[in-house]
């Protein structure tokens, strides 16, 4: 269970060449625009514009590689921690998108125990036309939210394909994600494409860069990257 912690504020020094994480202050970004009005999809198989998710506050989206990512699910689980109090205190929603069909968030939410909002954008045009990567282009330590190591991790996704009443990958495996903090309206704040499926941005960043009270996940310290 997510407890009340004080965050540890540690400067991390960061390659100036490294474009996969931006600090904005509230700008216009030209691509946002392009894919406000592209549908995403609830798990009733209800749809909206993506624009509407953020037209009237502040929100953390979080794009995931696909369901079976046994990385994903493990982020997800440390998301689904998060006090709901916490973000409306702040006036935040936090919302998760995938790539599958909408017909696999159910069991991802039951699995995850996550009960905040999540779509799908079945076609990836969102992804698309936010520049999210494809393909696995560079090492990563590892993601402080991910607790399977990668042999262990990939027999439970494959175990979880083979025993889903639709086999299938519930995504596209090559196809990476990320994190955006935006809104009110297209006022992006933050903006981080994952550049394999370690590069996860850690939570209680994005939870101060939403100006969101930080949740400690485990024993150590959270640390923020400022």
């Amino acid at each position: 269970m997510a407890t009340e912690s004080s965050p540890v504020v540690q400067q991390i020094g960061r390659n100036t060449n490294d474009k996969s994480a931006k600090l904005l202050n509230a700008m216009y970004h030209p691509d946002l625009e392009l894919a406000a009005s592209c549908l995403v999809t609830d798990q009733y198989g209800k749809s909206c514009e993506f624009g509407d998710l953020y037209r009237d506050k502040k929100a953390i989206i979080i794009f995931v590689r696909n369901f079976l990512c046994y990385t994903c699910k493990e982020y997800v689980e440390d998301l689904a921690k998060i006090p709901k109090s916490y973000l409306q205190a702040a006036d935040v929603r936090l919302i998760v998108i995938g790539q599958s069909s909408y017909q696999h968030i159910k069991e991802f939410c039951s699995l995850t125990k996550y009960s905040h909002e999540i779509y799908v954008d079945n076609d990836k045009e969102i992804y698309c036309k936010l520049g999210m990567k494809k393909g696995e282009s560079s090492s990563s330590s590892g993601s402080p939210h991910v607790k399977s190591n990668m042999i262990t991790g990939s027999i439970k996704s494959i175990w979880r394909a083979m025993t889903s009443p639709a086999f299938d990958f519930q995504g596209d495996p090559s196809q990476q994600g990320g994190a955006l903090i935006v809104g009110p309206g297209n006022r992006v704040h933050f903006l981080h494409h994952d550049m394999n499926r370690y590069d996860h941005m850690p939570i209680v960043n994005l939870l101060h860069y939403a100006g969101v009270q930080a949740v400690h996940f485990g024993v150590r310290s959270p640390i923020l990257e400022v």
